[in-house]
């Protein structure tokens, strides 16, 4: 299942080759292969690759956001072309009470180009996803660009609005058996085990 990041989050055109999210069956995970191109703006984080790294979203990254919309539980993931991670488990808009869980991902950079693959395990999703967004960051200063594959429509913006990753209104519709297959079942996840 393919997705192309072509607007900012304030629904202009994004002006560069869109990024590309591929998500697909993976072993015990969701498997997530992202292209795109690589500004290197800013420079990438000074922690290792294939590793976690806090913050990370004032880097380059790409992210993935899944959402149980009854329950306002959702995961949120971050990828940095030089390699990093970021896993945040969310009850609620914006609180996180579980960050930096491992994963594998590893990433490559060609010229004016990055890939990156991840898998993510079954246990970090919440229950019942039935939402999903996807979001790219790039630049520094004033060139600092967001950009969603569903955006904010330009006649739901304000004068001064900021981009928000967190609006959950604006996430479409989404099912992890559309690419598992009808018959799967979402393994069940002691992460999520006493939220609402």
């Amino acid at each position: 299942m393919q997705y192309l990041i072509q607007d900012t989050w304030d629904s202009d055109p994004v002006n560069h080759n869109p990024i590309i999210i591929d998500f697909s069956p993976g072993l015990g995970g969701l498997k997530i292969d992202i292209s795109g191109p690589f500004f290197n703006d800013p420079p990438g984080p000074d922690g290792p690759p294939s590793q976690p790294f806090p913050q990370l979203w004032n880097y380059e990254v790409v992210e993935c956001f899944f959402l149980d919309s009854t329950t306002v539980n959702y995961l949120e993931l971050e990828f940095c072309p030089h390699g990093q991670y970021l896993t945040l488990l969310l009850s609620g808009v914006g609180h996180a009470f579980v960050q930096q869980l491992p994963m594998v991902f590893n990433a490559s950079i060609q010229g004016d180009r990055w890939t990156g693959e991840g898998l993510v395990p079954w246990a970090y999703f919440p229950p019942n996803v039935n939402k999903m967004n996807s979001y790219a960051i790039h630049g520094s200063g004033e060139k600092r660009t967001y950009e969603a594959l569903y955006p904010i429509p330009k006649d739901q913006i304000v004068e001064g609005q900021k981009p928000n990753f967190h609006r959950l209104e604006y996430f479409k519709d989404f099912r992890l058996q559309s690419i598992m297959g009808e018959d799967w079942v979402q393994p069940p996840s002691s992460l999520w085990v006493g939220k609402p």
